[in-house]
């Protein structure tokens, strides 16, 4: 049994991206906008906005799954103000009903909690900080959806997904109907994805133009750091022969788990590994063969050789 791609551009995923990513800090060390992006949007924000995010953090990082869902189930509206005001407007119960096919072990007392905590929060962050972005971010995803959409009729789904996400395998699931693939910027270099029920959501990153031609574009930094290290060239000739878990890694190398998956990461982010998708935490990584040729195109485009 195969699955379905469908490709969702919207300005309300890289505000849920950005927010989450302030909020939590997760991964934040791993994106391009690093530590110093956190530290430029703590002087933007208000005092009694920032007091409202700080008391969020401590809440269950599950809440973004309700969100994303609300936002890829949401009824026709595209724009931020819309669909706040959607999620504003609407009755508990509908909210509830709106996703729970989608996720059928939310109760509607969860529901509720989310949308009243989050909507005051996302439009607080929408004003202070996202709205001053949101041009030039829009015309990147949409173009880059765009292209996606185009290759549709073009590539298997499998093939598809992991052109997109430069090393996302997603194989035919039995409980698995629809993929969909949206585009972000603020969470480059990296994916994130989420199951629900027969569903996949992943979010995968569009890089920003390079502004100076005589810089090292930032594909090509990623990809060098990620062979500098010996370890990490190790861990890639490990890769070399078949699909690893975590598991099998942990067994193999006897390497610390903060070391494995930090080299995991890097490895990741720069496209020289796969990540094969699995249901409930059992996802295997190989080596993405297209890395090494990246590596080199990079390079040579870059010194003119």
């Amino acid at each position: 049994m195969s699955y379905e791609v469908k490709i969702d551009a919207s300005p309300i995923y890289e505000l849920l991206g950005s927010f989450m990513v302030y909020v939590t800090k997760k991964w934040v060390r791993d994106l391009d906008l690093g530590i110093a992006w956190i530290e430029q949007v703590d002087h933007k924000l208000s005092s009694e906005v920032k007091h409202a995010i700080d008391a969020a953090r401590e809440l269950p990082f599950n809440d973004y799954d309700v969100l994303y869902a609300w936002a890829f189930s949401r009824p026709g509206c595209n724009e931020i103000a819309d669909f706040l005001t959607y999620l504003d407007s609407s009755n508990d119960q509908s909210l509830h009903e709106q996703i729970f096919h989608h996720l059928p072990f939310l109760t509607l007392e969860e529901s509720v909690r989310i949308r009243r905590v989050y909507v005051p929060l996302l439009r607080a962050w929408d004003k202070e900080y996202f709205r001053q972005q949101e041009g030039e971010l829009r015309a990147i995803a949409f173009e880059d959806a765009e292209e996606k959409k185009r290759l549709l009729g073009k590539m298997d789904p499998d093939a598809l997904v992991e052109y997109a996400t430069a090393g996302l395998v997603v194989p035919p699931l039995q409980d698995l109907d629809t993929v969909v693939l949206f585009p972000s910027v603020h969470n480059r270099p990296i994916n994130t994805y989420c199951f629900y029920s027969r569903m996949l959501l992943i979010q995968y990153p569009v890089d920003i133009p390079e502004e100076d031609e005589n810089e090292p574009p930032t594909i090509l930094l990623r990809l060098t750091q990620a062979v500098a290290d010996p370890q990490r060239l190790r861990l890639l000739r490990y890769f070399a022969g078949k699909p690893r878990s975590l598991s099998d890694m942990r067994r193999d190398l006897k390497q610390p788990d903060e070391e494995l998956m930090s080299d995991l990461m890097i490895l990741r982010v720069a496209g020289l590994l796969r990540i094969h998708i699995g249901r409930y935490g059992k996802e295997q990584f190989s080596i993405r063969p297209e890395g090494s040729s990246d590596l080199q195109m990079f390079l040579e485009s870059y010194v003119r050789i």
